[in-house]
């Protein structure tokens, strides 16, 4: 069996930097045309200037004669100025602005501390501007716990920036709970989206525990039930446009995981087409993978579909236990497993 699809975007990548920057940037060149890549570097890409600079660093890691585009993002603080929206809507390049939390995520510890009191005026430019902003939705205060993070974010911060914001573009980054599709469910088409990562299709928390401590499926936010990743599964193949690809692609020196303390991220570059492709094929809704994967999100954003083809083929293929580059491993998503689809440019 053959599928021939547009060729996918990421809506949500992290590429890092330095050495590992140039040994995972192929994988997501060789599958996608476009990804939105995340700021969260150290230190994180606040300005226009530095997303220029950080833009030429991958497009120099990028394997000779790729077409791939990074769309940057600027990483929101309590300090981010009305004026350096302006400067990175003129850029051409940026193309969103990321809300992290404070202490959410891996280097989130510049985020913002208090959303409604310190960043209204970008916020309001960012509507002008038609820059979406792009959230990582989980609250931070240690009190509630970690499986109701992301619930309780819609509820206390999400519910409230919409109804305040109604004309702001805003994507609720890596889904993980029927909270959320309901409440992506219940906006307005085109304002309110969602990416959906192929860890949390396919995944549940007993994946964290199973067989002894799992840490290669620790990722922020946590697993969750398996009656949330059903949800999240009947949302994204009932052909809703307002659900798209967005990978949370997240890689770590094999080290930094297995270890006390281990760092969230999941790296599923090399295999995320393959997983979304079997997931709407056991769901029966293969003729609406090409939306999902390539339609819903250059829509929302606004910008023009690919017009290049992959091919997906029902092939057997083995998932390398690890990458190696310069300073280390890098272990995939689905290490040493048999997966059914093979992804293949045209």
């Amino acid at each position: 069996m053959e599928l021939s699809i547009t060729q996918p975007d990421d809506w949500h990548l992290h590429l890092r930097d330095g050495d590992i920057l140039e040994a995972v940037v192929p994988y997501s060149a060789h599958h996608f045309g476009r990804a939105i890549v995340m700021p969260n570097l150290k230190p994180p890409i606040t300005t226009t200037a530095a997303a220029l600079a950080y833009r030429a660093s991958i497009l120099k890691a990028l394997p000779a004669n790729s077409d791939f585009t990074p769309l940057m993002t600027l990483y929101l603080t309590d300090s981010t100025s009305p004026e350096e929206i302006k400067l990175a809507r003129e850029s051409g390049v940026i193309f969103a602005v990321k809300l992290y939390p404070a202490g959410a995520t891996t280097n989130s510890q510049d985020g913002v501390t208090d959303l409604f009191g310190k960043c209204i005026p970008v916020l309001e430019e960012m509507v002008k501007q038609n820059m979406p902003l792009l959230v990582h939705g989980e609250v931070t205060n240690p009190e509630v716990d970690i499986f109701d993070r992301e619930k309780v974010f819609i509820e206390t911060v999400l519910s409230p920036l919409v109804q305040k914001f109604p004309k702001l573009k805003v994507v609720m980054e890596h889904v993980t709970t029927i909270d959320a599709v309901k409440f992506v469910e219940s906006c307005a088409e085109g304002s309110v989206a969602a990416t959906v990562t192929p860890q949390h299709l396919v995944l549940n928390r007993n994946s964290l525990f199973q067989g002894g401590l799992q840490p290669h499926n620790y990722c922020l936010p946590v697993l969750k039930r398996e009656t949330h990743r059903q949800a999240i599964v009947s949302a994204v193949t009932s052909g809703s446009k307002r659900f798209f690809l967005g990978t949370d692609s997240a890689p770590h020196e094999r080290q930094k995981k297995e270890c006390p303390s281990g760092c969230a991220g999941i790296y599923n570059a090399p295999v995320a087409l393959s997983v979304y492709a079997n997931v709407f094929e056991e769901a029966g809704a293969l003729d609406k993978l090409e939306a999902f994967t390539s339609f819903n999100g250059p829509d929302f954003y606004g910008l023009p579909r690919n017009t290049s083809k992959i091919t997906l083929r029902k092939t057997p293929w083995k998932v390398p236990e690890s990458f190696s580059y310069a300073s280390g491993h890098i272990i995939p998503m689905f290490a040493g497993q048999m997966l059914e689809w093979l992804p293949s440019s045209v």
